[in-house]
């Protein structure tokens, strides 16, 4: 396996196994710890469980499949690989905007992701030397307030954080990408097996399983299928040309099916761990469920402030929010730094550090946008980060994932699809030619419709 930091030489994961790792460290992301447990909870409990399942299977597991099949078809970063399946099924160079788009979406996520894991690692700190011991809700919250109002706490805690990102993923495949995934996936669950272990302990476990897997039919509604099937879809990470990325690296003797299916019930594990370990303590301490930030750096705190051990506890609770942070960051920055490497022939650490500046430079606005520049707004009285939010989440990604999973099913040449699944029977084929080339793509445009239409209706 060749480790060289141009792109004369092609890298391979070394295992099945790793490259399962590191797509679930893609997936189990920062919405893993605190945005899955909370829509379950509010959308029906084990109901939206079972139909997130249902959306996993139909939507997040066949358009992942896609992803990860045309990037070991094309063994290229997406703009090459699509550019290059294009040429090889006879279609339009114009295919290749789909890598573009790909990359364009995990550049913008990256900028202010870094700056959100930069919180997190910050709350390790401050947990662990005791901040929120006894602390009230209105200092917790008091104390978030002020974080986000200080510009240069923010910054230098997203320089620290993108520094460790491109400093992995300059290393290459082997020395950079695996090796931090041998080292953070097993931490992350030894983090959330602790957590659990301290949330069972802590009497609100009762209360926090019911919320989560009660049969709670009438709080389904059809906008909680739309949440399961956006859920579905970006929990995965598709559609920002990550999976293609790390497709190009996996081995040819990988089932791709058997592969991604690990890969989607893994994430799944955690986000439902991640529930179990959150909740009860919540509970355990009278404290309302809130959604998004206000949960994790305000209500959680707060809770771990009250209970024995409570410093060591959020401590540990924050370091698994940031193994879960880096994980997904260095996947992020593959695609722009394959296609980087591979047009320019270009030295993989040279690249990583440009990429580096230039997203950290873009992260600023999602700083700012917190305090100096909380009251400058763009499109549908959108902030800085907001828009950029929104324009890489609810347009580049699902219309990508749409796009690619037709290509692959529709446009590539059907020996190649089958030879790629491994597919002998034309039952078979047929099947996942429905599934993934209509049931999913429909349910994607149905999220993308959605959460797009009240904008458009704003702006009329």
């Amino acid at each position: 396996m060749a480790t060289s930091s141009s792109s004369t030489a092609p890298q391979r994961w070394s295992s099945r196994w790793l490259f399962v790792l590191a797509a679930a460290g893609s997936a189990v992301g920062l919405g893993n710890i605190w945005k899955f447990p909370y829509i379950a909870g509010e959308n029906g409990g084990g109901a939206f469980v079972l139909i997130y399942l249902v959306c996993i299977a139909a939507v997040g597991i066949p358009i992942m499949v896609s992803e990860v099949l045309m990037g070991r078809q094309g063994r290229s970063s997406p703009i090459h690989t699509m550019r290059k399946l294009a040429k090889q099924a006879g279609r339009s160079q114009r295919w290749s905007i789909l890598g573009w788009m790909g990359v364009l979406a995990g550049f913008l996520i990256l900028s202010y992701y870094a700056v959100i894991a930069g919180w997190a690692v910050s709350y390790i700190w401050a947990s662990g030397s005791g901040t929120f011991d006894g602390a009230s809700a209105q200092m917790v919250g008091a104390t978030f307030d002020e974080f986000l109002a200080s510009p240069m706490e923010l910054i230098a805690y997203q320089t620290g954080f993108m520094i460790l990102t491109i400093w992995i993923v300059g290393r290459g495949v082997t020395k950079g990408l695996e090796a931090a995934i041998r080292w953070f996936m097993p931490l992350l669950f030894l983090l959330l097996i602790a957590l659990l272990v301290y949330s069972f302990n802590s009497g609100g476990f009762d209360q926090g399983f019911a919320f989560m897997f009660d049969m709670k039919w009438q709080a389904v509604t059809a906008d909680s299928w739309l949440i399961a099937m956006g859920q579905a879809f970006f929990t995965l990470s598709l559609g920002m040309g990550t999976m293609m990325a790390y497709g190009s690296y996996v081995p040819d003797d990988a089932n791709l099916g058997s592969t991604v299916f690990t890969i989607a019930a893994l994430d799944t594990v955690i986000a439902i761990a991640a529930g179990l370990a959150i909740f009860p303590i919540v509970f355990a301490n009278g404290l309302e469920v809130a959604q998004g930030p206000g949960l994790t750096f305000v209500t959680l705190p707060l809770a771990f402030g009250q209970m024995p051990l409570g410093n060591v506890f959020g401590a540990l609770f924050f370091s698994l929010l940031s193994f879960a942070a880096i994980t997904s960051a260095i996947s992020l920055t593959e695609p722009a730094l394959a296609f980087l490497v591979e047009e320019y022939n270009a030295k993989r650490q040279r690249v990583a550090i440009s990429l580096g500046v230039i997203c950290w430079a873009l992260g600023l606005g999602t700083v700012f946008s917190f305090n100096i520049w909380s009251d400058v707004t763009f499109i549908g009285g959108l902030t800085f980060f907001d828009t950029v939010d929104y324009f890489s989440q609810n347009i580049l990604l699902p219309l990508g994932g749409m796009l690619i999973t037709f290509f692959a099913v529709w446009l590539l040449p059907k020996g190649m699809l089958d030879s790629q699944l491994g597919i002998q029977s034309t039952g078979i084929s047929w099947a996942w030619r429905v599934v993934a080339g209509i049931i999913a793509p429909l349910g994607v445009l149905a999220v993308f419709t959605s959460t797009i239409w009240p904008l458009l209706s704003g702006l009329w």
